[in-house]
């Protein structure tokens, strides 16, 4: 079991019969009052973000996830077919509200990490940084450039990512993919 010690960002637990993922953790003191904390957890199971503030005397069970290593292979009417990386045969599906924001990055043939709680297969996480194709950009203005200057692009899987201006069309960018930001230009399009 695990006290509100131990609980930190990245930590699996049940709440509610449910796995969840601790998203941020925050302590709180106030006045001579005892302490609590304050936290942002994520239903694996339904991508779900609550807000929750928990006492001393709360005890979590720790989630068994297991971590396994798939492929996304496509996309067909809102269902996400991946397969095991080994074993194209062995495939699994998971919608649209499982994979909630992280459906923005995808692209086929990734290979992800999947999230198996208690046999079921509940949600993936992404590599931290990927790099993507610049499919629109608008040009850059000239006399933009003095303040350094942003514009907003376009990647191959439809995302619109915040980008500096000399970043064109064709080009390819490595993005975060935990917080959407553009991290660096990898290859200048022809």
């Amino acid at each position: 079991m695990l006290s509100i010690n131990d609980l930190r960002v990245g930590t699996h637990i049940v709440y509610e019969g449910a796995p969840y993922e601790i998203l941020e953790v925050q302590h709180l003191h106030i006045g001579r009052g005892s302490s609590s904390i304050q936290t942002k957890l994520k239903n694996l199971k339904t991508g779900q973000i609550l807000a929750r503030n928990f006492k001393p005397a709360d005890m979590f069970e720790k989630a068994g996830i297991e971590k396994q290593k798939v492929k996304y292979m496509y996309r067909h009417r809102g269902e996400y077919w991946f397969s095991e990386e080994q074993n194209p045969k062995n495939r699994f599906v998971l919608s649209e509200e499982q994979l909630g924001d992280t459906i923005r990055f995808l692209k086929p043939n990734t290979t992800v990490e999947a999230l198996n709680f208690k046999e079921n297969m509940l949600n993936i996480n992404l590599p931290i940084k990927m790099d993507f194709k610049v499919v629109e950009a608008p040009p850059a203005i000239r006399g933009n450039t003095a303040q350094g200057g942003n514009k907003t692009v376009t990647i191959e899987t439809g995302a619109q990512i915040i980008a500096p201006l000399f970043i064109n069309e064709g080009d390819t960018i490595r993005v975060n993919t935990q917080t959407g930001m553009y991290v660096e230009r990898t290859e200048k399009g022809h």
